[in-house]
């Protein structure tokens, strides 16, 4: 396509110009939510009878819908990873949203969608942080800022256009990664309620008659491949810049409630969306396999040299490692069918070894000890519960870490990017040179576990043995050496 004019992406051009009912209101449509529920919508339209048109609604004031707008709401997704170890790698384009809305400049066009008949969806991703409470949107008069704020308004004036209809209310299924993260929307939605004194019907109507989905969310969508564009633009015969891309894997979990599976058919499609009662079982196995695999390979990784997620999982240690610890000691701890935890962990792991993602380890090295406390110790305690035992490669990660926070190694800088408090209490602690001291004061040290580890058995003696090994060898040999004391 060199030295040739494209035209821009649009509807006409892809010969694509059905119009969907307005089902959908979009809080929010960057990356993540353009290569997730977007491209789920998109596949419900396409590939079953249901069909839902997606209205994108601009989720800060500098944001830029007009992009979006200028190529009729259309964009190239591409998808690219592992899958069963075999490279995936396609592109498509998504047509799901049918119009986009900036209710800063046009606040009377967002305060309208509260009328359309077939609307019955919020879908959201505002970050963590979007949904808050406000104390300075002291008022119902618009444009809020505040992203709870914006949907009690759209709420309210559903309900008073409807009457308070029982049918009217909407599903509100939020992708923001908090716990229980509709419910906490629902309690800010009431507390702005009763800010505005609004309606106490109101309150009802929406504690009756809405229906809130706490979820769970997992997809890396790296977004505009910005340092790479040319490599994308060239395997399109039209311009486009609002392409996304994204990696294969995908795991959307929603709690169910109202009969969601009857609204829409998630299930008519081949993803990995899950309609459940509880989610926690689900949210577990993400923080103990997935982030809890990161955080356990991550300082025997480094220690070895590696530098990204990737080349440690091809290393034939790190890999073996990682893959011990997942099989054998973090899966029997969780309670839940072994057959599911299995399949979930290898997925995990091709998604470690996808080669169009560069995720450095040195990333995920930041805030590593509560990130430890919480994704990897309950493991290595549960395992200790329940057979009488360390768990040998948990224990070894544990010794790396605590060796990863003298802050050098073999004449290298470590990348600590931690609390204050955490960085010094180590400088202190490995102020001392006996193995055993170290490994006493670091376990002893409650502001790391919010536990005295060292009243598990056998513990200190192990970690101060990895500890030794660890500066005495290479870490392949430290680990074998430690296995051997271990059995």
């Amino acid at each position: 396509m060199e030295n040739q004019i494209k035209q821009k992406l649009n509807r006409e051009l892809i010969n694509y110009q059905e119009k969907l009912p307005l089902k959908i209101v979009q809080f929010g449509g960057g990356n993540f939510m353009r290569g997730f529920t977007d491209y789920i919508i998109d596949k419900l339209n396409k590939e079953t009878e249901w069909k839902g048109g997606i209205v994108n609604l601009q989720a800060t004031p500098n944001g830029s819908i007009q992009k979006m707008e200028e190529q009729d709401n259309v964009y190239t997704l591409f998808t690219r990873g592992i899958k069963k170890g075999e490279i995936h790698d396609e592109k498509q384009v998504i047509s799901a949203i049918q119009k986009s809305v900036n209710p800063y400049a046009n606040y009377d066009e967002f305060l309208a969608l509260a009328k359309e008949q077939e609307l019955e969806f919020i879908f959201s991703n505002t970050t963590e942080t979007g949904i808050a409470y406000d104390e300075t949107e002291a008022s119902y008069e618009g444009p809020h800022r505040n992203f709870p704020a914006k949907v009690t308004v759209l709420l309210h004036e559903r309900f008073k256009h409807f009457n308070g209809a029982a049918d009217k209310g909407l599903r509100i299924i939020p992708c923001e990664l908090i716990e229980d993260n509709a419910f906490a929307l629902r309690d800010i939605i009431v507390k702005y309620a009763q800010l505005w004194n609004l309606e106490e019907s109101f309150v009802q109507w929406i504690n009756q008659h809405n229906y809130f989905h706490n979820t769970l969310v997992d997809r890396i969508v790296p977004g505009y491949p910005k340092d790479d564009v040319e490599t994308y633009e060239d395997q399109l015969d039209y311009e486009d810049k609002m392409m996304v891309v994204s990696e294969c894997f995908l795991l959307f979990v929603i709690q169910e409630a109202g009969n969601l599976k009857e609204r829409i058919p998630f299930n008519e499609i081949n993803e990995q969306i899950l309609v459940v009662d509880d989610i926690q079982p689900y949210r577990l196995r993400k923080v103990r396999i997935l982030n809890g695999g990161h955080t356990l390979m991550l300082a025997p990784a480094i220690l070895s040299g590696q530098e990204t997620v990737k080349e440690s999982i091809d290393n034939p240690f790190i890999g073996k490692f990682l893959s011990d610890a997942i099989f054998n000691e973090v899966n029997p701890t969780l309670g839940l069918d072994m057959n599911e935890l299995k399949d979930f962990a290898e997925e995990v792991f091709d998604r470690f070894r996808n080669p169009f993602i560069k995720h450095y380890l040195a990333s995920i090295a930041l805030y590593f000890v509560s990130k430890f406390k919480v994704r990897v110790l309950p493991s290595l305690l549960t395992y200790v519960e329940t057979n009488g035992k360390l768990p040998v490669n948990l224990t070894f990660s544990l010794a790396s870490l605590i060796r990863f926070y003298q802050g050098n190694f073999r004449e290298k800088t470590l990348p600590l990017n931690d609390e204050e408090g955490v960085v010094s209490k180590f400088k202190e602690i490995w102020k001392n040179e006996d193995y055993g001291k170290v490994a006493e004061l670091a376990l002893s040290e409650k502001s790391f576990w919010d536990t005295d580890l060292t009243k598990v058995e056998g513990l200190k003696t192990a970690v101060a043995k990895a500890l030794y090994e660890i500066d005495h060898n290479d870490m392949e040999t430290a680990y074998n050496n430690f296995v051997q004391f271990n059995s």
